[in-house]
């Protein structure tokens, strides 16, 4: 395969709401750059970039994957994004390897939730974005509505640079506003249009088209004003260029019309990504910190701590070697794939590089460049380009790479709280010890996903974007790795503390044949203050216990609170005296004293006032003002307590405290209440006491399997 130089190249993020037709179209791209020998289809699993097991099963993509096509002397990378809410960090995620996004909105539907999302992460990224119209041969599809709903949302900036050609047939071909010329098309062709005159009856509309393409593009150039005010219009040339630096520096949003289905118009937008779409060269330098050492100023010669310093690498081939692993992909014949893009300096194939990262080295053997996830082999990749390689030893998403000596990190993007948790337990034993390693090579592939051992309860907790996010991981698990589990909730980890102070005795007495056991201690209980746990003083004097024998009554207090009193969980923030007692000098042990403070603990805690303790999560609401009302009256709903609003464009960000038991489900709840726009952030703040008639509750329900197993 060619190799491509970095003002040859094109990274285009395809992104955009869900049933748009991202993947299709990135079929129909391919199909017309003559990548692949027929039209790929989502509905029968050969769309390039639809070849995970569970994307094909589910008919949407749950992850970023990659394209290429060759047009005309270019190399156009395609990172193909989710369009489903919960999968939406997947393409923030592909915004930093690329230099333009491709917003794909249904003609019929136009903007929608997702569209909103990913337009304001390109903002977050400085990205240029180009507008395609897709599904045009849809029914319903209507121009000037989706187009002035489009225009109300994301400014007048949006501007067509064609028109569609309709006829009784449907969606025939585009008017370039540029050349001023049509482009005719095959349905269900092979992609590439035939060039005419533009058609009589569109004469009209195409020309004042083109003059308010050419006064925005004009707009705020006065040399363009000028040309435009002396001559009417600006030569196609100077066009051209205008409109390719207005894209790049984001003060034109260009809207194009295609079909993916049909393969309508998509030569046309290949030929538009190649004039107009920014090449990597183009691009600011990116900023990465890099790592210096500084002298001690004791003046023994000694190196100081590292300290960060930020830099800015541009995109060059003569800049140090610098890539960032933006990708994992687990394949079951070639192990762990690195998808990776070159920000400077040159990859040549078996070239040893140092992971900045993780401090280690690495050799990248079999260089490729990925269509799908079939591996294209080349021997070397410019500064700009996107590649991948199989098999490195110790390196992952979010890890920079280079040359040994130029250490700089370039900051990985974000990602949020994973929405929902639940338990996950192997069906057998041969599936316990399968189950953490096979989790732990999805976690390699979507950061998203969370693994851990809840320590209070025990269970083990998988948590990600939410169900139909989780479940796939399971399908995965049983697909690929052979492992089933089953899902439950996961049980809150409830905690009980007490509210008054008591005193008590617990004796143990017990007589055998030979040694009895006697343990005998006098307690004071008291609480403490929210947060801190359990403190024991030992108040004896004139040895009423030996004191050998004290720290067996703390323990006997300890494993007592650990089993709970109420309804079987941790007893917390509480203080213990141990202030008296006796004991025998034969019968007299550690188990005994043990026991005896086992049996003071209970007592206390009967005249103690317990309490169950609940986790109160800390939680940041953000979604478009309209909704404000409803999530307030949800909040209030779950018991949740406002800390209060701040409002961020048009958006409404909502600080609330809710308990944890009311936020399970939540990312469900506010998916429907937001139509997929709202998202939401949540972390443990602290406990509080469970309100009685839920505490009721949730001490019967704990209660009842004890009942059930003495009976």
């Amino acid at each position: 395969m060619k190799t491509y130089q970095g003002s040859e190249i094109r990274n285009v993020a395809v992104v955009g709401h869900a049933h748009s037709g991202k993947t299709t179209l990135v079929a129909a791209l391919l199909h017309a750059a003559k990548m692949t020998p027929k039209l790929g289809r989502v509905e029968d699993g050969s769309a390039v970039t639809a070849y995970d097991e569970e994307d094909v099963a589910r008919r949407t993509t749950m992850l970023n994957a990659v394209a290429f096509a060759e047009w005309n002397g270019v190399k156009v990378n395609f990172i193909d994004t989710p369009g489903f809410h919960m999968f939406v960090h997947e393409a923030r995620a592909a915004m930093l390897p690329v230099e333009a996004a491709l917003v794909v909105a249904n003609a019929a539907n136009g903007p929608e939730a997702m569209t909103d999302r990913v337009w304001k992460y390109a903002d977050e990224f400085n990205l240029p974005r180009v507008v395609v119209m897709n599904q045009m041969d849809h029914p319903r599809a209507d121009l000037e509505k989706t187009l002035e709903a489009m225009r109300s949302r994301y400014g007048r900036h949006l501007v067509p640079v064609q028109l569609p050609i309709m006829d009784d047939k449907g969606f025939q071909g585009v008017v370039d506003l540029v050349t001023m010329k049509a482009f005719s098309y095959t349905p269900n062709g092979d992609g590439n249009g035939k060039i005419g005159d533009i058609p009589a009856s569109m004469a009209e509309e195409a020309k004042a088209a083109h003059e308010t393409l050419v006064e925005l593009v004009a707009e705020g150039k006065d040399e363009l004003m000028e040309e435009f005010f002396a001559e009417g219009t600006i030569p196609e040339q100077h066009l051209i260029t205008a409109l390719h630096e207005a894209i790049r520096e984001d003060r034109i949003f260009p809207v194009l019309f295609s079909s993916g289905g049909t393969n309508v118009a998509t030569d046309h937008l290949l030929d538009f990504l190649k004039v107009y779409a920014p090449a990597p060269i183009e691009r600011a330098p990116v900023a990465a910190r890099a790592v210096l050492q500084a002298v001690a100023a004791h003046g023994n010669g000694e190196m100081s701590e590292k300290q960060p310093e930020i830099v800015m690498r541009s995109v060059n081939d003569q800049e140090p070697l610098a890539l960032y692993v933006f990708k994992t992909m687990t394949d079951p014949f070639a192990g762990r794939i690195s998808f990776f893009k070159v920000f400077s300096g040159s990859m040549k194939n078996d070239a040893g590089v140092s992971n900045y990262s993780r401090k280690g080295a690495e050799k990248f053997s079999h260089l490729s460049v990925m269509q799908g996830h079939t591996a294209v082999p080349v021997p070397e990749l410019h500064a700009g380009d996107i590649g991948a390689v199989a098999k490195l030893r110790d390196t992952f998403t979010g890890d920079t790479l280079g040359e040994k000596g130029h250490e700089i990190f370039f900051e990985p993007v974000g990602l949020p709280e994973a929405a929902m948790t639940y338990a996950i337990e192997p069906k057998t034993r041969g599936d316990e010890d399968k189950l953490a390693p096979a989790v732990h090579k999805l976690m390699e592939e979507d950061l998203l996903v969370r693994f851990y051992r809840d320590p209070q309860t025990s269970e083990f907790l998988i948590a990600g974007a939410g169900q139909p996010h989780i479940e796939s991981l399971v399908s995965k698990l049983r697909k690929r790795y052979h492992t089933e589990v089953t899902l439950k909730a996961p049980k809150v980890p409830y905690r009980e503390t007490i509210r008054g102070r008591a005193e008590a005795q617990g004796r143990h007495k017990k007589q055998t044949g030979g040694h009895g056991q006697y343990g005998d201690c006098k307690i004071k209980m008291e609480p403490l203050p929210r947060g801190a746990g359990f403190e024991f003083i030992n108040d004896i004097f004139g040895g009423a216990i030996p004191r050998q024998y004290v720290p067996a009554v703390e323990k006997g207090i300890q494993e007592s609170a650990a089993r709970g009193f109420l309804a079987g969980y941790p007893v917390v923030d509480f203080r213990v005296t141990v202030y008296d007692g006796s004991y025998h000098e034969v019968d007299s042990n550690e188990l005994s004293f043990k026991l005896a403070g086992r049996l003071a603990f209970r007592k206390c805690m009967e005249q103690a006032k317990p309490v169950l303790l609940e986790p109160v999560m800390r939680v940041e609401i953000e979604a478009p003002e309209e909704f404000a009302g409803a999530l307030m009256g949800d909040l209030n709903q779950r018991r949740g307590r406002v800390q209060g609003m701040d409002s961020n464009n048009a958006s409404t960000i909502i600080r609330a405290e809710v308990p944890m038991a009311e936020m399970l489900t939540y990312g469900q709840s506010l998916t429907a209440m937001t139509q997929g726009r709202g998202s939401f952030h949540m972390e443990m703040d602290h406990y509080d006491i469970v309100p009685q008639m839920h505490a009721d509750k949730i001490i019967a329900t704990a209660k009842k399997p004890v009942e059930e197993e003495e009976e």
